[in-house]
């Protein structure tokens, strides 16, 4: 019978130091966020200060080019599905900001140094600021006004009431106490306001309220029957069943639901600032003699270095009970290095990945070649987790767009002539695809692959579905236009 017995084994793991551990955290921060914990690194530690000698001035072209790379995120970074085209800016931004130079340069020429141009910049205006100045010039009595604004106050962001009116009616506490028609009616009266479809309770109620700007009053009351009664069948577009249940031409039917759909569903989104969020790519490409060339873009470099002098001083006097200096110092040092190495290691991988992708910066999507992070990792001697945080928050400039890292790898997959093609390269047919279909004979998802076979693509139904959908472009249905 075999009894217990005691073993002493020596084994090698590998763990990650705490130290090590922030390394990885502060690598899959983007740029401007690891430009922020460098700023609190700034204000804590003694031993390091900022950079203030200025940076190689590159030419002119170049510097104008690094200026206008700094782009709303939501406006120009493709992502793995491409971006969806953006509405032209509104004749009253375009107005707003060519007051706001005219008025820098008029400020600039006078000499007036106790006003800045910035002090001459209109506000933003939040929806209650607006809709209490249009009731300010109402002739109201004070109970309605109290009323009034209890309402407003009790609006959402985006301008809907989703209190109940006798709760709303309780929270004024008027004496004598408000009663429902005294609540209705100054709940019309906020919904008078501008923007038109404010203060409604529901999607439907808000469309409602908007409906005074169709002129035609037959157009006008065929809308309000589908919107009363037809709402779900409008949000999926099902023009066929609208035609025949209320006994009208599918093209009258669609020209309704286009005025519809041109509405606003959210009015109060209008007013405030909005929370634009900017992406600065940390890599620029250039074609430069006919080769494209990666540089990084030092407006994301922190400029920090370690304080030679405090350095010193410390080395020179130090003792046991300078302990917390010198962790300190120690500190600076990695930061220093952490800078370093991170910007080196997105730069260098960067250039592998431009080194496999330049056909895509030639001629577009359709050329992208498949590629896995092991063939860049491998290439670079990296890890391939380090490669995905390297590539995950970091953007790349380029004369076609301001792109993630990550968009430019794909998937493999087969073709009929026994190649590869990338995942982003097939989205990139289907799209085009899509764009030069007839309106009212449009693609299903079916035939596009059938089509996509044709060419030597073998691709799965379910899977023109899913990218499609990445394309954020609608099913059949309600792509098709009726005539």
């Amino acid at each position: 019978m075999n009894s217990p017995a005691l073993r002493i084994e020596h084994r090698q793991h590998q763990t990650l130091t705490p130290r090590l551990q922030h390394a990885v955290r502060l690598l899959q921060l983007s740029s401007l966020d690891f430009a922020q914990e460098v700023q609190d690194a700034l204000g804590k530690n003694p031993f390091l200060e900022a950079d203030e000698t200025p940076p190689e001035s590159p030419s002119a072209p170049e510097e104008a080019g690094v200026a206008s790379l700094i782009v709303p995120e939501t406006a120009a970074v493709a992502e793995n599905p491409p971006p969806a085209e953006h509405e032209p800016e509104s004749d009253n931004a375009w107005e707003r900001d060519s007051w706001q130079q005219s008025s820098a340069s008029a400020h600039a020429g006078s000499g007036d140094s106790e006003t800045s141009a910035m002090e001459m910049v209109a506000a933003d205006i939040g929806l209650r600021e607006h809709l209490h100045g249009q009731v300010n010039v109402l002739p109201l009595s004070d109970r309605d006004r109290t009323l009034v604004g209890s309402i407003i106050e009790s609006l959402d962001d985006d301008g809907y009431l989703r209190i109940d009116l006798d709760e709303l009616a309780a929270m004024t506490e008027l004496d004598p106490l408000v009663d429902a028609s005294e609540v209705n009616t100054a709940l019309k009266l906020v919904q008078s306001l501008d923007p038109c479809g404010v203060a409604a309770r529901s999607v439907s109620e808000c469309l409602l309220l908007q409906l005074e700007c169709i002129e035609e009053d037959g157009e006008r009351e065929l809308a309000r029957r589908i919107i009363n009664e037809h709402l779900e069948r409008l949000a999926h577009r099902d023009i066929p069943w609208l035609a025949k249940t209320l006994e009208r031409e599918p093209v009258v039917i669609e020209a309704v639901c286009e005025r519809i759909r041109h509405l606003d569903p959210r009015p109060g989104w209008r007013f405030g600032a909005s929370d634009v969020h900017f992406v600065v790519p940390d890599v620029i490409v250039r074609k430069v003699r006919g080769n494209w060339t990666a540089t990084l873009n030092p407006a994301v470099v922190p400029r920090v270095r370690l304080n030679r002098v405090y350095a010193e001083l410390f080395q020179q006097h130090r003792n046991a009970k300078h302990a917390e200096l010198a962790a300190h110092l120690q500190e600076a040092r990695w930061t220093v290095r952490n800078v370093e190495q991170r910007f080196s290691t997105i730069l260098t991988v960067a250039e592998a990945i431009l080194k496999r992708q330049r056909h895509f910066l030639e001629y577009g999507p359709l050329a992208m070649k498949p590629l896995g992070l092991r063939e860049i990792a491998d290439e670079v001697g990296l890890h391939e987790s380090t490669v995905s945080r390297v590539t995950n928050n970091k953007y790349m400039a380029t004369p076609s767009g301001v792109f993630e890292l990550k968009y430019f790898f794909s998937r493999a997959m087969a073709t009929a002539s026994g190649g590869a093609c990338s995942a982003t390269a097939i989205r990139g047919v289907i799209k085009d695809m899509i764009d030069g279909e007839e309106p009212t004979d449009p693609l299903s998802d079916a035939e596009i692959a059938r089509q996509l076979a044709r060419q030597g693509l073998t691709v799965a139904r379910r899977t023109v579905t899913k990218y499609r959908q990445m394309l954020k472009v609608p099913a059949v249905e309600r792509r098709r236009k009726h005539v």
